[in-house]
């Protein structure tokens, strides 16, 4: 083997050694991004999770209220002496 092609064989090997780290490089970027992800998603998750419990149970006391017997402000008829 000739110096010049072992040179070149060098620089093809720097090369790929170059582009594999700029792959892990990325890679490692990408894995912290879907875990960040992961957790924003999981804590919007409990977030309405906890959101549609305390609607549920907001909408059961609702209906379980009984209507007042007391006539609204604007149905009373006006007192005998007006």
């Amino acid at each position: 083997m000739t110096d010049k092609s072992a040179e070149h064989l060098q620089q093809q090997i720097d090369s790929a050694n170059s582009y594999i780290e700029e792959l892990q490089t990325k890679v490692a970027f990408q894995e912290h991004t879907i875990e960040a992800l992961n957790d924003a998603l999981s804590s919007q998750q409990k977030q309405l999770d906890d959101l549609a419990f305390k609607v549920r149970h907001v909408v059961d006391r609702i209906k379980s209220i009984e209507p007042s017997n007391i006539a609204k402000q604007s149905e009373e008829t006006p007192p005998p002496h007006y």
